[in-house]
C-alpha cells in the first residue's frame, strides 16, 4: 500500500478505525489502493472486532499496519492510537471504513493543503453511497447554541455547495489533518468515545486560529452510520451527550454567556422532541451523564481558553446564528 517515498514532499498516513466493518473495510482498502497520490503508511485499528472483518488484510494487504486492540476504546481513542504511531508523518487522513475515496481525493486534499498552509485541517466532499447523485454533507456546521450538522446533508449534488472555502470544521469520515497540530491540541477527546469528537477537534482548532478548508473536487462516497445507526439510542446518547461537554469546553467567556439561553433551550427542546418520538429515555441519560462530567469539562475548559488565540466575537462570524436556524434544524 505504501507509495514511493521521496524526502521533499510531505508524507501522509491513513488511519481507519474499524469496528466489525465486515465487507466495507475491504471496499475502503481497495479504494485507497486506486488512489493516483498513494499514502505513504496505511494504519488500521481494530476495536476488537469479532466478525473476521480484519481477516483481509494479511493476505490482500500486506503493507498495512494492523493494530488490535484488547477491546473497543471507541473512535476517539482509537485515531489517538494510531496518530501517535503514524510518528515523522506530515499529514493525517482519517477515513471512516465506510467512506470510499475516489482515485484523486488524496492528491486533491493534498494539493489543497499545499495551497493554504494557514489551514490546519481539510474536507472531502462526502457523496450518499447509496444515492450518487445525493450528498451526504459538505463540512460541520456549528451553531451559537452547540447544535452542528453536515452542511449540504441529503440536498441534490447540483445543489449543493460547489466552491472551495473556509468551513468550521470537517466531518471526521474523510478529513485530513495536520499531524503535528493534531497532536499539539490533544488530538480527539477519548472521553467522548465517539459522536462530535470531530466537532469538538474543529472548534479547539479553530480557537487556536487554525483554519479549516473545504476541497470539493475530493471526493468520497460514504455509506454514514453503518454500523450504529443513525438515530439509534446509541447514536443519540453520544450525540446529544457529547454536544454538551463541546460547548461547554470550548465556547468562548463572553459568548457562552450570550448563547447560554439557546444552548439551554436546544436541550430542553432535545429531550422534549425525542421523548414525542419514543427516544425520551436515551436522551434524558445523555443528560444527565453531561451534567456528570461538567467538572472535567470545566479544568479541561481553562487550559483551552487558556490557549486560545482568536478574539471571542470575531470568531462568531464561522458560526450558525439565529433562532429561526436553530428551530429549522433541532429536529433534524
Amino acid at each position: 500500500m505504501d507509495g514511493i517515498q521521496d524526502a521533499d514532499r510531505p508524507t501522509v498516513a491513513v488511519i481507519i478505525v474499524n469496528f466489525n466493518g465486515g465487507v466495507l473495510l475491504a471496499d475502503c482498502l481497495r479504494h485507497l489502493r486506486a488512489q493516483t497520490r498513494r499514502p505513504d503508511r496505511v494504519i488500521v485499528v481494530d476495536n476488537a472486532s469479532q466478525d473476521g472483518s480484519t481477516d483481509v488484510l494479511e493476505q490482500h494487504y500486506p503493507a498495512v499496519e494492523l493494530v488490535c486492540l484488547p477491546c473497543n476504546v471507541g473512535f476517539a481513542a482509537a485515531n489517538n492510537v494510531a496518530a501517535r504511531q503514524a510518528d515523522g508523518m506530515t499529514w493525517l487522513l482519517l477515513l471512516n471504513p465506510d467512506a470510499f475515496l475516489a482515485p484523486d481525493a488524496l492528491e486533491r486534499l493534498l494539493a489543497a493543503a499545499a495551497a493554504h498552509p494557514e489551514c490546519a485541517s481539510f474536507g472531502a466532499r462526502l457523496v450518499d453511497a447509496n444515492d450518487p447523485d445525493r450528498l451526504d454533507g459538505t463540512g460541520d456546521v456549528y451553531h451559537v447554541s452547540g447544535l452542528a450538522w453536515r452542511r449540504d446533508h441529503g440536498r441534490a449534488v447540483a445543489e449543493g455547495t460547489q466552491e472551495a472555502g473556509v468551513i468550521f470544521g470537517p466531518c471526521a469520515a474523510a478529513a485530513l489533518y495536520r499531524r503535528q497540530i493534531f497532536c499539539e491540541v490533544g488530538g480527539f477527546d477519548e472521553a467522548y468515545f465517539c459522536y462530535f469528537e470531530d466537532v469538538d477537534l474543529g472548534f479547539r482548532l479553530q480557537l487556536r486560529g487554525y483554519s479549516c478548508w473545504y476541497v470539493p473536487d475530493a471526493v468520497a462516497r460514504h455509506v454514514g452510520s453503518a454500523l450504529t445507526g443513525r438515530r439509534s439510542a446509541f447514536s443519540l446518547y453520544h450525540g446529544h451527550r457529547n454536544l454538551v461537554w463541546t460547548w461547554c469546553k470550548n465556547m468562548p467567556g463572553p459568548l457562552l454567556c450570550w448563547y447560554l439561553p439557546q444552548h439551554l433551550l436546544l436541550n430542553l427542546g432535545s429531550v422534549l422532541w425525542y421523548a414525542l418520538r419514543g427516544q425520551g429515555a436515551a436522551l434524558l441519560r445523555a443528560k444527565w451523564d453531561a451534567l456528570r462530567g461538567l467538572p472535567r469539562c470545566w479544568r479541561q475548559r481553562r487550559a483551552i481558553q487558556a490557549s486560545r488565540r482568536v478574539r471571542a466575537w470575531p470568531l462568531r462570524r464561522i458560526m450558525a446564528l439565529g433562532l429561526r436556524t436553530l428551530y429549522r434544524r433541532a429536529g433534524l
